[in-house]
């Protein structure tokens, strides 16, 4: 499992290339020019903000401290391990980790992670659907039919499992009833779901924003009430856990939604290109953030070693001063 994800998004890719040749992906990275990096650095710097706002609700809800300085920092960590590492999701599960162990809890600390992630991508669904239902667009019809069946099978699922606990304890209803928990105290509450909201808002709109920035840059035409419903439907597939450092998906999605709407598959992986190149650019801050948290953690060490070292002297010198008298 753990090399079928990047193999997944290789696979992707390797069609793409196979069908469309490199030149999509060539003319996507030399599309990118010094004013729509700055632009796109300043929105997604916003959208990583209220990404981290939304966190720290969602933590603080599940009794886990968090400031907001110390939760930008730390989504920064993340974007830049994403970008980086096979699969997408590595920097979300260190974040996740290392805020729990800091405040004694690591499987609390996940969870708060995966909860305010699962509330961001129920927004963007939301607002997805409801573009898509505004808007006369040909990727409509075809995205319809999939909703229907994720729909049927999740509610499929979730009677399955009300089924299997309704008898007596089991690990299943452990689950449910931590979930159950998880949900009431971390994003229900008044004073916490009308923030995870708006937060989850301004960072879809701020990730929407740099799409099209992307596709303008890549030589699109094409009004926005034509390239909206196809910006949310790339990101919406860009959370697909099935990447090589978040390339893959967000192409093969961009590919086809660009073909369907009459636009050009080339086209919609040279907009690909360029949103990813964009990201990331604008995560880098994220490697300072992570070079910085290793030199703490370095002199942190050599501090420990060093007072551990003196108090063994200390402890060794009285018995060296008893000898000598003896001697």
């Amino acid at each position: 499992m753990r090399w079928l994800q990047p193999l997944a998004g290789a696979a992707v890719l390797g069609v793409l290339v196979w069908r469309l040749g490199a030149g999509p992906f060539l003319a996507g990275i030399t599309a990118v020019d010094a004013r729509v990096l700055a632009a796109s650095a300043v929105v997604l710097f916003l959208a990583t903000v209220c990404s981290a706002w939304r966190w720290q609700l969602v933590a603080r809800g599940l009794g886990l401290e968090l400031t907001l300085k110390s939760a930008v920092a730390a989504s920064y960590r993340a974007q830049f391990l994403n970008s980086t590492l096979p699969g997408g999701i590595l920097g979300d599960v260190h974040r996740g980790l290392a805020h729990g162990r800091a405040g004694g809890d690591a499987g609390l600390g996940l969870r708060a992670v995966a909860w305010e992630r699962a509330a961001g991508q129920l927004v963007q669904g939301v607002l997805a659907l409801a573009l898509l239902a505004a808007l006369l667009s040909p990727v409509r019809t075809a995205v319809a039919l999939p909703a229907v069946v994720l729909l049927g099978a999740a509610a499929v699922v979730l009677a399955a499992l009300r089924l299997r606990t309704a008898d007596g304890p089991s690990w299943w209803a452990r689950i449910l009833r931590t979930a159950a928990a998880d949900v009431r105290r971390g994003l229900l509450p008044r004073h916490t779901w009308p923030g995870v909201v708006t937060a989850s808002f301004l960072a879809v709109a701020g990730y929407v924003a740099v799409f099209l920035m992307a596709a303008r840059s890549a030589g699109s035409t094409a009004p926005l009430r034509q390239l909206l419903p196809l910006a949310v439907l790339v990101l919406m597939a860009m959370a697909v856990p099935a990447s090589i450092a978040g390339w893959g998906p967000r192409e093969g999605a961009a590919a086809w939604a660009f073909s369907a709407a009459g636009l050009g598959a080339a086209q919609g992986v040279s907009a690909a290109v360029v949103y990813g190149v964009l990201s990331l650019v604008s995560c880098l801050p994220g490697a300072l953030v992570l070079v910085a948290g290793a030199r703490a953690g370095a002199r942190a060490g050599v501090g420990a070693a060093g007072a551990a070292g003196r108090q063994a002297v200390e402890a060794e010198r009285p018995a060296g001063r008893l000898g000598g008298g003896l001697g």
